[in-house]
């Protein structure tokens, strides 16, 4: 496939997620998007990047999560070396939980 198509299909994706407003409107388009599978795989990797940056070590991650040390290892090189996703989105959640 032409990369333009992909970049013009993903900046779609990315901004239909940008115009959901709620938990719950993203709950209804990700269960539409995803299976349960996928979102489960999602949420894992999430729970793992948070725990990373919680300092814990892989095999207490891989007990909690089910994620295999190799996906563990995926999110923290992420966490370390990408432009920052996991880390800005732990941090805004970080901020917007802690004022409550």
């Amino acid at each position: 496939m032409n990369n333009r198509i992909d970049d013009e299909r993903l900046e779609f994706l990315y901004r239909g997620i940008l115009t959901l407003d709620t938990v719950e409107d993203c709950r209804r388009f990700f269960e539409d998007l995803c299976t349960p599978s996928e979102l489960l795989e999602m949420s894992r990797r999430m729970q793992a990047a948070k725990m990373l940056k919680n300092n814990m070590v892989y095999t207490e991650i891989a007990a909690e999560t089910g994620l295999s040390t190799a996906t563990i290892s995926r999110v923290n090189r992420c966490l370390k070396y990408n432009d920052g996703g996991y880390v800005k989105v732990l941090d805004d959640l970080d901020r917007v939980y802690r004022k409550k």
